[in-house]
């Protein structure tokens, strides 16, 4: 392989990519405008839950308990409910989330040493939503079952030692943000989007303008022209891939606790990956249509369904977790949350490195084979 060569037709590439100035405005700004949309509206924090009461006990007690889920900022009390036929309007409505249902003898039962119940009714349309509103309403509940275990023991002058006491101490993530969690799943994901889809697109174009014909018979060989190929699109997505990271820090205080150098070097090879995928689609498809629409459903569905940028990989059954290591994403995935929330080190995430880069070499060597066996017969 001649890098002469390689570089003629990278600098080639450069030249085609700054004269179009739209398409150029397209690749820098659109990657920083979907982190800004996915960033801001994929959220999976469950807030301000509102909940309608239906309070038929009408005590100090009761209206204690209510005062103690209101006063948080995971509830927001929708109203009061004073008939039984109204619970079944409100959820019908969505007036509320979850009603609660505080019985006659509620307080009569709490001091008397009887099991109190308190019924919630949660909405079950959104599974996952009803499960985090069911672990809100029974924290509280337990919460507020200790406060008045330990009001009732004070007043007989007796002190309540728990012999159990837990303390949750939440690492890399310490407010449980969703956001935290999934941002470096969405940089992967527009990474590689921007990266296949320009890529696909490039070597199509030489083909619809007849420009390839010219390439065929000069002395490049095809390996020179893939890697040439390539090399603009890596450069802009390193330029992308910064962008992201200072508006990820800018927007969404999303700090790197890992080292820079580690962050630079596995995006390079995340990048040579999904240039791979490029170059095949590109090598493949014979306009640039075809080459668009393929580069936009293998990058795309792959990254948001398989990677684990949303889904576990973990819960999914174990063919389909075989099926995952078809994307690149996966494995960046991976070693972004390491770098961005966990600031670990090579040793933790080499294994990531290694799956990208011999993903990269057997595509582009197969994308290889199929361009030259193109070539001869042409």
């Amino acid at each position: 392989m001649d890098l002469q060569r390689t570089k003629a037709i990278a600098k080639k590439e450069f030249k085609h990519l700054f004269r179009d100035y739209r398409m150029l405005s397209i690749l820098i700004l659109f990657p920083v405008f979907l982190l800004i949309i996915f960033g801001y509206a994929i959220n999976f924090d469950v807030k301000n839950i509102k909940i309608a009461v239906y309070d038929r006990d009408h005590s100090y007690l009761s209206r204690e308990f209510i005062s103690s889920l209101s006063s948080t900022e995971n509830f927001t009390l929708a109203g009061y409910i004073f008939k039984d036929s109204d619970i079944k309007q409100v959820l019908d409505e969505k007036k509320a989330q979850c009603v609660i249902v505080i019985p006659d003898d509620f307080s009569e039962n709490v001091y008397s040493n009887s099991p109190a119940k308190i019924q919630f009714l949660i909405d079950g349309v959104d599974g996952n939503t009803a499960t985090i509103v069911q672990n809100y309403v029974n924290l509280a509940a337990i919460n507020f079952n200790s406060k008045i275990t330990a009001d009732i023991f004070s007043a007989y002058g007796v002190k309540v030692n728990l012999p159990i006491e837990l303390e949750p101490v939440f690492w890399f993530n310490p407010e449980l943000s969703s956001t935290l969690f999934l941002l470096p799943g969405l940089i992967g994901m527009i990474l590689v989007i921007v990266c296949v889809v320009s890529v696909s697109i490039s070597l199509v174009r030489e083909k619809e303008r007849g420009t390839i014909e010219q390439i065929n018979v000069s002395p490049t060989k095809s390996t020179e022209l893939l890697l040439g190929k390539i090399t603009p699109y890596i450069a802009l997505a390193l330029l992308n891939a910064t962008m992201i990271i200072i508006a990820g820090y800018s927007l969404f205080d999303i700090e790197v606790k890992g080292n820079f150098f580690l962050l630079f070097f596995s995006s390079l090879i995340f990048l040579f990956s999904a240039a791979s995928i490029g170059i095949f689609i590109s090598v493949i498809s014979e306009s640039m249509q075809v080459a668009f629409s393929l580069a936009t459903a293998l990058s795309l569905l792959p990254s948001i369904i398989l990677s684990g940028f949303i889904f576990p990989i973990e819960s999914m059954p174990w063919i389909i977790q075989i099926f995952t290591n078809i994307t690149p994403v996966k494995f960046f995935i991976e070693i972004l949350r390491a770098i961005i929330l966990r600031g670990v080190g090579l040793e933790a995430f080499w294994e990531q490195v290694i799956y990208m880069f011999l993903f990269a070499i057997i595509i582009l060597t197969l994308s290889n084979l199929i361009n030259i066996k193109k070539e001869k017969s042409a």
